[in-house]
């Protein structure tokens, strides 16, 4: 007789291979004949009948998994519309407040716009307050109509529409002709105009 070779068994349970191996073989398996298995341990008689409702029991417990996880994933669904929804109205609400109550301003710096005078390089000005020009030569233009300016505190005026410029010697008539006070000559210049 021939001594049987040294095994090496790689378990756990080592020294009790033997019964491991027996508690595995009791195990029920798997699939079909897991089930037919089942349907003969634990005082079941084995037969079809056994295992048909065994296996309409089993097919209850996974609908039942199944509706719990249908009826979980609606809850969820709820739960997360109903939080976008209040947020929604919260994030309107906070809006209308925004228009209703605007923060206070802090900070403001206002734009420092025009300069009351700008002076040019020719010599020439300009009163940005009343728009008035004037030239390097001390004749004033309204920058506004591009006509000449008149003082209106150097102007008399008369009762047919005509005006003195006391400052310069001339006089408007309505037509537009101008004519040389001191002299009574008239004068070819553009119209001028008062403010």
């Amino acid at each position: 007789m021939t001594a049987i070779p040294s095994i090496n068994i790689a378990s756990s349970t080592g020294s009790n291979w033997l019964a491991e191996a027996q508690s595995a073989e009791q195990a029920p398996s798997g699939g079909m004949m897991g089930a037919l298995q089942t349907t003969a341990t634990n005082g079941a008689d084995g037969s079809i009948k056994t295992f048909l409702a065994n296996s309409q029991a089993n097919a209850d417990a996974f609908a039942s998994i199944a509706q719990s996880s249908a009826q979980a994933a609606g809850q969820f669904y709820a739960q997360l519309a109903a939080a976008q929804g209040q947020q929604a109205a919260q994030d309107r609400a906070a809006q209308q407040a925004a228009l209703l109550n605007p923060p206070a301003q802090t900070n403001y710096t206002p734009s420092e716009g025009l300069p009351p005078v700008v002076y040019y390089d020719n010599g020439s000005s300009l009163n940005t307050a009343s728009n008035i020009m004037t030239m390097s030569d001390g004749s004033q233009i309204d920058v506004t109509t591009g006509l000449p300016y008149v003082d209106p505190a150097s102007v008399i005026r008369m009762a047919n529409g005509a005006y003195i410029d006391t400052k310069n010697n001339i006089l408007h008539e309505p037509d537009g002709t101008t004519v040389d006070v001191n002299t009574g000559l008239p004068i070819a210049t553009r119209p001028t105009t008062t403010t």
